[in-house]
């Protein structure tokens, strides 16, 4: 590769603001650290916003060096499939895998999406949702959300509370699709317990009840909801070991190392005979358009965390009647330049 072609890649740490603490089984999120990976060659530019995974001690601050370490790989040229082989997989491959994506779209003067070999994309239903709380606060929550047609719920493990707070939003909120999200909250007895009462409030999918390498506890438990995976299966090697224990499987590019391996993920996964979830790890619009890419394959699509910044980007998803929509000028435009 000549000097001329050759990639410049900037790496910078930034710290998102919430607009409120936001709470799930295990702990509290008061802000979000992201690392911003940006790639330029030839007055293109290609961009990916990674938050790591917080329960895998992938945080930026560890992301920024790993990435200083292949820095000259990555200068010198490397494609898509080399990336998955150089780095493991995370929000630091995340956050390349995604600008190398952006760049090859403005490289070649088409959309990413069209890179990827899909139909235009069109809007998604998303869910929105209400972090965890006492039963009533969250009930005025899922109100707030008026133009809400999917209403994801944090558990916590408490079992009473839990039950208690679904039945909260459920009756504060009759209409809507709702799933809950124990995130590894639960044993396999107070599931049992758990689950009477899902089904009692039509509760359309239960995520992550138990904890990631004990999911062997879910062998006696009856599926009379959809279970979906998240912690449990963070790549598609993963998918192949673990999904026999579930419905669904939670992508999150942050987890898997970016849209590459995500959608190789979503199209394994209906090999499988499993149902696909597209998730998000709290980040700005940035980082939500590539997953909307991957969102265009999936049964459930959970990208909402732009909405509990402070700020967003500039140039922002478009969340209205339900569902979300990503402008070509998010990311992934054709010709986008320095």
């Amino acid at each position: 590769m000549s000097q001329v072609d050759r990639i410049e890649l900037e790496l910078a740490n930034e710290l998102l603001q919430l607009s409120a603490p936001f709470r799930i089984s295990g702990h509290v999120f008061r802000d979000s650290p992201v690392t911003v990976a940006t790639l330029r060659q030839g007055g293109c530019t290609g961009r990916g916003e990674a938050a790591g995974v917080y329960y895998l001690a992938d945080r930026p601050a560890d992301m920024l060096p790993a990435l200083e370490a292949v820095r000259g790989t990555i200068e010198a040229g490397i494609s898509r499939d080399e990336l998955r082989e150089l780095l493991p997989r995370g929000g630091a491959r995340n956050a390349v895998d995604c600008a190398l994506w952006e760049l090859e779209a403005a490289r070649a003067g088409v959309p990413a999406w069209q890179l990827a070999g899909m139909e235009r994309p069109r809007r998604l239903l998303t869910t929105f949702t209400v972090g965890a709380d006492e039963p009533a606060v969250m009930a005025r929550r899922a109100q707030a959300y008026t133009h809400a047609r999917a209403i994801k719920v944090k558990l916590t493990g408490e079992l009473e509370l839990d039950q208690d707070r679904v039945r909260a939003i459920r009756a504060a909120r009759p209409e809507v699709w709702l799933g809950v999200d124990a995130n590894q909250g639960y044993e396999a007895q107070a599931l049992s317990r758990l689950l009477p009462t899902l089904v009692d409030a039509g509760v359309s999918l239960l995520e992550q009840p138990c904890a990631r390498g004990r999911e062997s506890e879910l062998d006696g438990v009856e599926h009379i909801i959809p279970i979906a995976a998240d912690e449990s299966i963070l790549d598609l090697a993963e998918l192949e070991s673990r999904g026999r224990w579930f419905d669904v499987v939670n992508i999150k590019l942050d987890k898997c190392g970016g849209l590459t391996e995500g959608l190789l993920m979503a199209r394994h996964a209906r090999e499988l005979g499993l149902q696909v979830m597209v998730g998000n790890m709290v980040g700005t619009s940035l980082a939500m358009a590539p997953a909307f890419l991957l969102g265009q394959y999936c049964d459930v699509v959970d990208l909402d965390g732009p909405l509990f910044l402070t700020r967003d980007r500039d140039h922002g998803l478009v969340y209205a009647d339900g569902h979300v929509d990503c402008p070509e000028n998010v990311w992934g435009a054709p010709g986008a330049v320095s």
